[in-house]
């Protein structure tokens, strides 16, 4: 075992690793020798089980031509791994062909453990790529290489769908006209320049809205208007715009939860093109985003609750190929989001406009966009102040709303939530004045109970209704934060000091028993990163949704080195998949109702190894906490 570690420990990019992990890698070797020359792969046709160490011995690494002569030689000794380009991306087949040389010992690594070790360590992962990138700059290596036939069939090219940044694709050049430009004159700019989008500016230049196609069949040929008004009389706006550097997933996030066909593409503070959304859909007709799309178009609670059965099943397979967890999370929350708003829609459909200007908002972890497959209604709805004589009949209709609501969520699937954090709890359903009495007295008024209430209620997030209103309550909560508090924060402190990694004293993962399996409980394993961010957050006003934009804004301004950024990000992450993982399997193997236990059995030796590391880690950040906020290391 020592002389394992030891090649692994000398072997690029293993060396990375932390140390009991690199042990656990050790474990799940397994040895090969080679007694003759051997043809141990061969390109484009061996499946790669695993990756390859070479212990003793050579591997010869080439390329085959048409002709069957050797191109691009390489000789390799130990320390060398080879494969891992080979499994990410080309298909897990072997990407050059290798003989084996007499002699030869090597030790191969599975792909599922060398995978786990992808999606857990950045560093790790990234050598992977930039080898890649590098290589392919020869270009007798770059002739060889072909392309992998599909999204689906490799691990990083189904990770590009979610890690391209839109600057890296083709938008569409800006066309546009003036405020005053008479209808027909814009068609006519539209039908010269062959676009179905022309955008409107004012006399400064600014783009103030937009006409499309659909705009001047329904607002001025429908309603017969004359050509002879001007554009901005039957544009539609507001404008929504999303910066290059953002990832092609973000932008069809973003257009659907602002409801907007077209977004503009800003870079160095200017509008350089612009995306629309069937373009986007139509290129990613394998995307689960497009289920969104048909989630939208449903119409009955049947419907919905048919879409949200199958979340599962897209979850798995997001997982299966390699994507990041916090990318999962938000197309779960999404697609929540997509069935709340269509209910929301629905009741009132049925109960007629709402007397008064509300918000629905969503809390706890779907206000942090940090929903997973085991999941409750945390909401809430905050209406406008009304007149005396109109409080009874607004109030009335609200909790006769939130009811339904809440029903229609609970048949599809969203559970009722057991400790009563819903709007249909009359507590949950009040006007922007209550709204601010209960933040206010929750800071005041510092004991445990308000701790775990403000905390589910600083994590809120606007879902439908009047923005304004919630920006209205966040303004206010943001005034109360400046004032001294030290009391209240050491209430919140310890309630993020509530839950303790289950790690024992010998550095072994702590389990309970449940039924017949040794489990632990990962949504408590996670708790305290959520809440330590969140105390921080709090302390320095920062307002990010989830913990991961937190934790970046937090770095920003110094609150977090880079190194503890990246500890604490890709430990919560690491959990997250693992979490996700095992409910998709509950749910879908099972057939189960998911739960946060992960059964001791159910992981190899690196994921204990790393969430050893893991536990250790938020150990150590608790530790800060108690230091920082309590003044006792014992908290």
């Amino acid at each position: 075992m020592k002389k394992l570690v030891e090649l692994l420990m000398n072997t690029t990019p293993f060396n990375l690793l932390p140390e009991n992990v690199i042990e656990g890698v050790a474990e799940s070797l397994k040895e090969t020798k080679y007694t003759k020359d051997t043809l141990a792969y061969r390109q484009e046709i061996t499946e790669m089980k695993g990756v390859d160490f070479i212990s003793e011995g050579e591997y010869e690494t080439f390329f085959f031509d048409g002709a069957e002569n050797k191109r691009s030689i390489e000789i390799h000794h130990t320390p060398y791994c080879f494969g891992g380009i080979s499994i990410l991306l080309n298909r897990t087949k072997a990407l050059k062909s290798v003989i084996a040389k007499k002699n030869t010992i090597v030790y191969t690594l599975p792909r599922k453990d060398f995978i786990e070790l992808c999606n857990a360590y950045e560093d790790f992962f990234q050598y992977y790529t930039t080898d890649f990138g590098q290589r392919m700059l020869n270009e007798e290596f770059s002739h060889f290489v072909k392309k992998p036939a599909s999204f689906e069939e490799s691990y990083i090219a189904a990770e590009q769908l979610y890690s391209r940044k839109i600057e890296g694709i083709i938008y569409k050049n800006i066309v546009s006209c003036n405020t005053d430009t008479p209808i027909y004159e814009a068609a006519i700019h539209m039908a010269e320049n062959k676009v179905s989008c022309l955008f409107v500016k004012d006399n400064e230049d600014n783009i103030v809205g937009y006409t499309t196609d659909i705009t001047l069949r329904d607002n001025v040929i429908a309603k017969r208007l004359d050509a002879n008004n001007k554009i901005s009389s039957v544009m539609d706006n507001p404008i929504v715009s999303i910066s290059s550097q953002a990832y092609l997933y973000e932008a069809v996030l973003m257009m659907f939860r602002t409801k907007s066909k077209y977004l503009l593409v800003e870079k160095d503070q200017k509008y350089v093109g612009f995306l629309s959304r069937n373009r986007l859909l139509s290129e990613q007709a394998q995307s689960p985003l497009v289920f969104i799309q048909s989630v939208k178009l449903a119409i009955t609670v049947e419907e919905l609750k048919q879409k949200w059965d199958y979340v599962p099943e897209m979850i798995n397979q997001l997982l299966g190929r390699g994507v990041h967890s916090e990318i999962v999370n938000q197309v779960i929350t999404t697609i929540a989001d997509t069935i709340a708003i269509k209910v929301i829609e629905k009741v009132i459909g049925e109960m007629g406009e709402p007397p008064a200007k509300f918000v629905f908002m969503v809390t706890g972890s779907e206000g942090r966009k940090e929903q997973t497959l085991k999941t409750d209604q945390d909401n809430a709805i905050i209406y406008e102040d009304k007149a005396n004589e109109q409080r009874e009949l607004v109030r009335k209709y609200f909790l006769e709303f939130a009811r339904r609501v809440s029903d229609q969520l609970h048949q599809i699937g969203f559970v009722y939530c057991k400790g009563g954090y819903m709007a249909s709890n009359p507590d949950w359903t009040h006007s922007l004045s209550h709204w601010q009495r209960n933040y206010k007295k929750w800071i005041e008024e510092s004991v445990p109970e308000n701790a775990v209430k403000f905390s589910t209620f600083f994590d809120c997030r606007y879902l439908y209704g009047d923005k304004a209103i919630i920006q209205q309550l966040k303004e206010f909560l943001d005034i109360e934060l400046q004032k001294p508090i030290e009391r209240f924060f050491v209430h919140i402190a310890k309630n993020a000091l509530q839950y303790e990694p289950p790690l024992t004293f010998f550095n072994t993962i702590r389990t309970q028993t449940i039924g017949k399996s040794e489990v632990f409980d990962i949504k408590n394993a996670m708790t305290p990163i959520v809440d330590l961010v969140r105390v921080y957050a709090l302390k320095n006003r920062i307002y990010g949704e989830n913990t991961g934009e937190r934790l970046k804004k937090l770095t920003e301004i110094g609150i977090f080195t880079e190194t503890q950024y990246h500890e604490l990000s890709q430990s919560y992450y690491y959990l997250m998949g693992l979490r996700l993982k095992n409910q998709a399997n509950q749910i879908i193997v099972e057939k189960s109702e998911p739960d946060n236990y992960i059964p001791i059995r159910n992981l190899t030796k690196i994921e204990k190894a790393t969430i050893r590391e893991i536990f250790k880690t938020i150990q150590n950040f608790q530790t800060g906490i108690k230091m920082r906020f309590t003044n006792s290391v014992l908290g």
